[in-house]
């Protein structure tokens, strides 16, 4: 397909996303299966085109002077694709798939307005009512961690030194571009590319078939390393999900001690078996969400909860989502995460630690459940988990947001990762 086709694809798909109220990848799922002839390099431009319309929508819908998804595809090869709007009109020239032109007057829009005169939530490119919660985080630089969130992410991987090193993986995935994280102890990163290209399958890689390496956000690989799970320890994934920080904490405790992965969703845990199986791990017993859990109580080192929450953290993968999120998604969400607090809080022994983390940079979801929760709940004590970041990442690399070096924020303007908060709470003895 030429790029005519490829923006036609990517306006029809916005339409369907705008229309249907569908996710993104659904959509795009959807298109492929019912234009086989398109390639994969076609699919992954397509792709493309639609997620970087839907990271910045609404400063794109603001320099054009409309929110149409046409209007959006071209803002994306102006703005992010580095075509002008004569040489991308030459380019489309005899092209009989490529969309209609745009009226005159949004050419006229985009070549005459300022960004820096739209309102602060557009520039930002978040839902105006989030404002007031990234002003209260972030403070002045509230609208940079915002717009970051714009940007294409970069694909991290986390290498199970169980079974491998990370100079080993590096040299298997040496076309791939992976490269050594410059946080994260064990990760590797291969940074984004632009315009129509698309990031490199390494799931079929014969390293990760051997279970060399996992696909892990960097930020998710940091929190991993920050719940600092020691060889023999007691350890309860209480939200585990898909397994993701199941399998850094068992390779953290090289196989020895027990994790108990838990979640009270059957559908999240299906997939830990088959991961558990590929990276060698010996140490890991999966409850399902029916299973009596009263024999774990109170005998915990460390009680983990990946708490649910808004996912506004992860923006840069997801950015359907950002503009689904409701002020009744984020009470909802608020009201699970003091529940699985208090749930979990239970199997923490005398001396232990309740770790809890969101992949959320939202306040109302961070800070405030912590310290209210301790507030209620006078045995637990915050403790610094600033301190435990310098001494594995230590202080001249990039640093996490915190307003009193006890919990930490990380974005991708300040770590260059997905958005998580992360803090850890002492058990009185």
């Amino acid at each position: 397909m030429r790029l005519g086709g490829r923006m036609a694809a990517a306006i029809e798909v916005l339409s369907d996303i705008e229309q249907r109220k569908r996710p993104v990848a659904d959509a795009l799922k959807d298109w492929g299966l019912s234009h086989r002839f398109a390639g994969s390099g076609d699919r992954a431009a397509i792709g493309n085109l639609v997620y970087d319309a839907l990271r910045r929508k609404l400063s794109h819908a603001y320099l054009m002077d409309a929110d149409t998804p046409a209007a959006q595809v071209h803002a994306v090869l102006y703005r992010d694709w580095d075509i002008s709007p004569d040489k991308l009109q030459a380019q489309l020239e005899g092209d009989k798939f490529a969309p209609d032109p745009l009226p005159v007057e949004m050419l006229a829009a985009y070549r005459t307005r300022d960004l820096s005169n739209a309102p602060k939530h557009v520039q930002a490119d978040i839902p105006e009512w989030t404002q007031f919660a990234f002003e209260e985080n972030f403070a002045e630089d509230w609208i940079a961690e915002a717009a970051a969130f714009g940007k294409r992410p970069p694909l991290d991987l986390r290498v199970n030194t169980l079974k491998a090193s990370p100079e080993k993986v590096e040299k298997a995935l040496a076309r791939s571009g992976a490269a050594r994280s410059t946080l994260a102890r064990y990760g590797l990163r291969i940074a984004p590319r632009g315009g129509p290209s698309r990031l490199p399958n390494v799931t079929a890689e014969p390293a990760f078939q051997k279970g060399w390496f996992e696909v892990q956000d960097e930020g998710s690989q940091i929190v991993s390393d920050l719940i600092f799970a020691r060889s023999g320890e007691q350890v309860l994934d209480y939200c585990a999900g898909g397994g993701g920080k199941t399998l850094a904490l068992s390779a953290a405790m090289e196989n020895s001690g027990q994790i108990h992965a838990y979640d009270i969703d059957k559908t999240r845990l299906a997939p830990i078996f088959e991961r558990l199986k590929r990276a060698g791990t010996r140490n890991v017993q999966v409850h399902q969400p029916d299973e009596d859990l009263s024999a774990l109580a109170g005998r915990m080192d460390r009680v983990v909860i990946d708490a649910p929450c808004t996912g506004t953290g992860t923006w840069r993968r997801r950015p359907d989502t950002k503009w689904k999120l409701t002020q009744k998604n984020l009470e909802e969400r608020i009201d699970q995460q003091q529940e699985v607090l208090a749930s979990a809080a239970p199997f923490v022994r005398p001396g232990g630690f309740l770790i809890y983390i969101t992949c959320s940079v939202l306040p109302q979801e961070n800070e405030a459940q912590v310290y209210g929760f301790c507030e209620d709940n006078g045995e637990f004590e915050i403790v610094s988990a600033g301190e435990v970041w310098q001494d594995l990442f230590g202080e001249n690399k990039r640093q996490p947001w915190s307003a009193d070096m006890k919990t930490v924020t990380l974005t991708p303007a300040a770590t260059e990762t997905d958005g998580f908060f992360f803090a850890v709470m002492q058990k009185g003895q």
